[in-house]
């Protein structure tokens, strides 16, 4: 096998993996949902419904219904999650009772 051969298998090994991977990561983002209510104070992912703040870990409370956390889909109603809707819905309940 010529060097230049050689070179070049390499490089399109590398290129195919890089595009496997990326295509892996992507499934496996795909098999995630949003789930709202089951996150511990400071684990969140991500900004909350109410918007008052934009980053990871800032929630502080327990299970808020704004506040959510990837799971795996499908397991969020048994972890005692909820959807987007079903959050936004609460929140405008809990607005209501105060």
């Amino acid at each position: 096998m010529s060097h230049k051969l050689a070179i070049s298998t390499a490089l399109a090994a590398t290129l195919t993996l890089g595009v496997l991977a990326d295509a892996e990561a992507a499934e496996r983002r795909a098999k995630k949902e949003k789930c709202y209510g089951i996150t511990p104070a400071g684990q969140n992912d991500c900004s909350n419904l109410a918007g008052t703040h934009s980053c990871a870990g800032q929630s502080t409370v327990d299970n808020d219904p704004g506040e959510w956390h990837l799971v795996t889909k499908g397991l969020c109603k048994s972890q005692g999650g909820y959807t987007r809707k079903e959050a936004r819905e609460i929140i405008k309940q809990l607005k209501k009772a105060k």
